[in-house]
């Protein structure tokens, strides 16, 4: 079995050290960079399972980076910062991250993050990698929505999370309880604005009226249910 592959983009040695030891440790694989330009230049070569990215970077803004990796990477992006204020997790993972760690941190909970996302994104046992619903194909070997003309809207890897979750379950009420157990997240209001930004994003992308969305409804006080019907292929 080849094992996971985790890039890690840090420009502290040290870190950088302490997380390839652990990562490997634990039955990873690894490259680590200490500037953003030699990370994306691997990116062109090596497909991760997961990359770590600090936000505090000489050579680039870390979440400018963070939003590409997102939109272009099937990879599991998950932030390593010291920036603990809860804006910068909200915009984080606004911007399309899927976890982020604060610094300084137990190397033990990376790893254990990092296997349960890679745990959330197995798919399901009767889910291909594309679904069809309502005039739309989803497309999760490539991170695209494709419309009945055939033309293509990218979506990241967190909000592709989220709408594999509402297609593996469509037309039944999903619970914010149900989504922080199926995603991983940590119950708390960053988590909950996390969601509300990638399903606002998703009917976007669906072209969906937001004062009166037909397939990604909102039930207030309880979550939300997708009434689409869905076929897998």
């Amino acid at each position: 079995m080849t094992k996971p592959l985790v890039t890690i983009l840090d420009d502290e040695p040290e870190i950088r050290r302490m997380l390839v030891d652990v990562l490997e440790e634990a039955g990873f694989t690894t490259l680590s960079f200490g500037r953003a330009r030699a990370f994306e230049a691997a990116l062109a070569k090596h497909a991760p399972d997961v990359c770590l990215v600090d936000l505090s970077l000489p050579d680039t803004d870390g979440l400018t980076l963070v939003h590409r990796l997102a939109l272009e990477q099937g990879a599991i992006v998950i932030i390593i910062s010291g920036r603990s204020q809860v804006q910068d997790r909200v915009t984080g993972l606004e911007l399309g991250a899927d976890d982020y760690i604060i610094k300084p941190f137990d190397p033990a909970e990376v790893v254990a993050r990092i296997r349960a996302r890679l745990r959330n994104t197995k798919p399901a046992p009767q889910a291909g990698d594309t679904a069809s619903f309502s005039g739309w194909t989803a497309h999760f070997d490539r991170y695209i929505l494709e419309d009945d003309t055939g033309g293509e809207t990218p979506f990241s890897h967190a909000e592709g999370e989220v709408l594999r979750l509402f297609l593996d379950s469509p037309k039944r009420l999903i619970s914010r309880t149900q989504m922080q157990e199926s995603l991983g997240g940590a119950a708390s209001e960053s988590f909950d604005r996390a969601m509300d930004v990638r399903i606002s994003r998703l009917r976007t992308k669906l072209r969906e009226d937001p004062k009166n969305p037909q397939l990604i409804k909102t039930i207030y006080g309880a979550g939300y249910i997708f009434l689409g019907d869905v076929s897998w292929a």
